[in-house]
């Protein structure tokens, strides 16, 4: 089984080894312990960092083309709308566990496990319904992907629940957020969001607690890393944090599994942080795909990932998913439409509740 590895290393502004390293630590715990993929020993014969640049990421799909990969296993990107069409155009599933862009969402040759940033959007617009708010301001950081979803898929969300929503772009980054929050929150929103990687968590978190407000605060996994625990402190404390995954329940049978694979196969990556998103990526790919039959291809692939039915998600809290275009539709590339939600208190997230929106 040839497959790819995709991953958002090496950017100036934003990198993510440790999905990396989680990925291929799953590798290695399926061809030792599992018989790799349907008897078929896992080789990675391709591993390319995009700096999360739109040309070097279109160079490396066109990698993953030349390396006749039978599948692309995508750590994490915000270049979606650039690799997929490549990829998925040459008959190569494009696999990732959070997709936000519509060529990783609508292709019949790309599989998102989780739910991710649309179905993340749709669980904030029911949370602000039900407890009554009338606006809510979502601190994006700057990039196609996440500004695309945000404002494509967020705010019809938002306005079927009877919501005012607004987008405020963060650049990744960015040092000190001050003038964006303060103007941000002259619009007195009930409930604000940060949405981004380590960078913009840090720098609108930060500016929230300098700026002073009531707002209700929401935040997605990579505003958890330790990086950001480290520089905002006490900040995150009464924030909600909406996740694909959870690390942080040690008696579930999923976590102590996925700690004791980083223990022996990435022991120096911290497994607290993204981590989880590279190795739910490929774990879950693995799962899926164990009933592939006859000689290996990306049809075959395919084929095998299409026919599996409530696959257990890694380190998704009890989710299953099943890849057959109606987790969240009209997004058919979509395999589950649950979502992982957490509170910060004391600096530690508790507490975490699958919240379905189906």
């Amino acid at each position: 089984m040839r497959v790819a590895i995709i991953t958002n290393e090496g950017g100036a502004a934003i990198s993510q080894p440790e999905t990396t390293a989680a990925a291929r630590a799953a590798v290695s715990y399926a061809n030792d312990n599992l018989g790799g993929i349907g008897g078929h020993r896992i080789e990675i014969v391709l591993t390319c960092p995009t700096r999360e640049d739109v040309a070097t990421a279109r160079t490396c799909a066109n990698k993953v083309v030349e390396a006749k990969a039978d599948a692309l296993v995508v750590t994490s990107t915000g270049l979606g709308a650039t690799i997929a069409p490549i990829v998925t155009g040459a008959g190569i599933p494009y696999i990732t566990a959070n997709g936000a862009t519509a060529p990783e969402l609508t292709s019949p040759a790309s599989f998102v496990w989780t739910g991710g940033f649309p179905s993340i959007l749709r669980a904030w617009a029911k949370y602000a319904k039900d407890k009554g708010y009338r606006s809510f301001t979502a601190f994006v950081i700057d990039s196609p992907s996440a500004i695309g979803a945000a404002q494509q898929l967020g705010a019809p969300a938002f306005k079927a629940a009877g919501v005012d929503f607004t987008v405020a772009t963060v650049p990744a980054g960015t040092p000190d957020a001050t003038p964006i929050v303060s103007a941000a929150l002259r619009r007195k929103p009930d409930a604000v969001a940060v949405i981004g990687e380590s960078t913009v968590c840090i720098s609108v978190i930060k500016a929230l607690e300098t700026v002073g407000t009531s707002a209700d605060k929401l935040i997605t996994q990579p505003c958890v890393e330790r990086s950001v625990l480290d520089a905002v402190g006490s900040a995150i404390d009464g924030t909600q944090v909406a996740t694909p995954y959870d690390v942080i329940s040690k008696d579930d049978p999923e976590v102590r599994r996925y700690d004791a694979v980083m223990a022996r196969y990435a022991p120096d990556t911290p497994t607290g942080g993204y981590a989880g998103i590279g190795y739910q990526g490929m774990m879950s790919f693995i799962r899926a795909a164990q009933g592939i039959r006859g000689d290996v291809s990306p049809a075959a692939v395919i084929a095998a990932v299409k026919s599996a039915k409530n696959v257990p998600l890694p380190i998704g809290h009890g989710i299953t998913f099943t890849c057959d275009g109606t987790a969240l539709p009209p997004l058919i590339s979509v395999c589950s439409s649950s979502n992982i939600f957490e509170r910060f208190d004391a600096g530690k997230a508790t507490d975490a509740q699958v919240v379905a929106l189906r």
